[in-house]
C-alpha cells in the first residue's frame, strides 16, 4: 500500500502504477481538494488497477488525524466521542464517515485508535484515544468498527499491541515500554482482543519495542508479536498491516527493503511506504528478490495475499465508479451535521 504526493493520476503515476501494481494506496490531505476531485482520483486510480481493484485508505479518525476537506462532516477525536458517553452516537459518527468515504470511493478507514491513553506524556496518542480505561476504550472501539464496516469500509485497529503508553513519538524515535506481560493483558491487549471478537478485519501495527513480549524487535518486525501473539494467541485471522514503513522508529535502524523483508516474514501482510517512491520502488525490487532467494516462505506469501483478496472481495468487489452527481446529497448533508452536533452537545454535558 503506497501513498504519493499528486492529485491527480499524473503520466509518471500512471506508469509506475502499470508496472508495480500495488494492492492499495492511502490517501492524504496534499491529495485531496474537494468531494468532486477525490472521486475522480479514485475512479482514476480503479480504473488503472483494471481486474483487481484496489483498497484505498485514509486515516480519517477525526479530530487532529483527519485527512478529509471541509466540505465533509468532520467528527472531533476519539476522546470527545467518549465523552459523549453514548455507544449509538459513536456507531452514528463512523457510519457517517463511512458513507462520506464510500460515496467518493475510499473503502478503508485506518480506525479505529484502540490504544488505551495510559501516559499524559505520550506526544502522539493522548485524545486519539478513547479513554484511559480498559473498558471504555473496547465499548467505543467495536461500535465504531461495526460504524464503519455496517456502511462497506473495511476498519483498521491500531496500533498493535499498543502505543498508548510511550513516551516518545515512532514518527521520530523507537519508543519503547518497559512494562510486565501481566499488565500488557489486563491493559493493552483487551481493546485488540475484544475488536477481534466483534469482527475487526485488519490490524495496524506498532514501531514499538516491548521487551516483554520481545527482548530485541519491535512489534512490525516481530514474528513473536504478530504470527505468535496476533495471531496464535488472539487468534486474528484478518490481514496485518505495518505502519509506515518511511517512519524514523523503522529507519534509524533498518532501510526500508530490509525491514519489509523482516515485516513480511514476521507475519505482516501488507506493508505501508505511504510517501516515498523511490523508497516503494526499492522494496518492490527488494520483495521480488526475497521471493526468488527464498527469503520469504512462497506459501507464507500465498497467505497473506488470500487474506487480502478475502477483504477486498467483502470490501471492495464489485467496484462500481463513483457517480459524481451523488455527492452533494451525501457529503457533509444535515442529517450527518446533526449527528455532529449531537455528539458536541453531549460532549459538553459530559466534560
Amino acid at each position: 500500500m503506497i501513498g504519493f504526493e499528486e492529485t491527480e493520476v499524473t503520466p509518471d503515476l500512471r506508469a509506475w502504477m502499470q508496472e508495480y501494481r500495488p494492492g492499495g494506496v492511502i490517501l492524504f490531505s496534499r491529495n485531496l481538494i474537494n468531494a468532486e476531485q477525490i472521486a475522480k482520483l479514485t475512479n482514476d486510480l480503479q480504473t488503472l488497477a483494471g481486474d483487481v481493484p484496489l483498497l484505498i485508505a485514509i486515516d480519517q479518525e477525526g479530530g487532529r488525524v483527519s485527512r478529509l476537506p471541509s466540505d465533509f462532516t468532520i467528527f472531533p477525536p476519539a476522546a470527545t466521542v467518549a465523552l459523549a458517553g453514548s455507544i449509538d452516537l459513536a456507531y452514528q459518527a463512523a457510519a457517517v464517515t463511512a458513507q462520506e468515504l464510500r460515496s467518493v470511493g475510499i473503502n478503508m478507514n485506518m480506525a479505529p485508535v484502540l490504544d488505551i491513553h495510559t501516559n499524559p506524556a505520550n506526544p502522539i496518542i493522548g485524545n486519539r484515544a478513547f479513554g484511559t480505561e480498559p473498558e471504555q476504550v473496547c465499548k467505543m472501539g467495536a461500535a465504531t468498527i461495526a460504524g464503519l464496516q455496517d456502511h462497506h469500509v473495511l476498519a483498521c485497529g491500531k496500533h498493535f499491541p499498543g502505543h498508548g503508553d510511550t513516551n516518545t513519538d515512532s514518527h521520530l524515535e523507537l519508543p519503547t515500554v518497559h512494562v510486565s506481560r501481566t499488565r500488557l493483558e489486563e491493559i493493552e491487549l483487551q481493546p485488540f482482543r475484544h475488536a477481534i471478537h466483534h469482527g475487526l478485519q485488519a490490524m495496524m501495527t506498532a514501531h514499538v519495542h516491548y521487551p516483554a513480549l520481545d527482548p530485541t524487535c519491535p512489534a512490525t518486525l516481530s514474528p513473536r508479536i504478530l504470527s505468535g501473539l496476533l495471531r496464535q494467541e488472539l487468534g486474528f485471522s484478518g490481514v496485518i498491516l505495518s505502519d509506515d514503513l518511511e517512519m524514523r522508529a523503522i529507519l534509524d535502524h533498518a532501510n526500508v527493503g530490509d525491514a519489509a523483508i523482516r515485516s513480511l516474514q514476521a507475519g505482516a501482510d501488507m506493508l505501508l511506504i505511504c510517501k516515498s517512491r523511490v523508497l516503494a520502488t526499492d522494496t518492490f525490487h527488494t520483495i521480488r528478490h526475497g521471493l526468488t532467494t527464498q527469503q520469504l516462505d512462497d506459501n507464507q506469501v500465498e497467505a497473506s495475499l488470500a487474506r487480502i483478496h478475502a477483504v477486498k472481495q467483502q470490501f471492495v468487489y464489485p467496484y462500481h465508479p463513483i457517480d459524481p452527481s451523488t455527492l452533494s446529497h451525501i457529503i457533509g448533508n444535515p442529517s450527518h451535521r446533526g449527528v455532529l452536533a449531537s455528539i458536541m452537545n453531549q460532549a459538553d454535558m459530559g466534560a
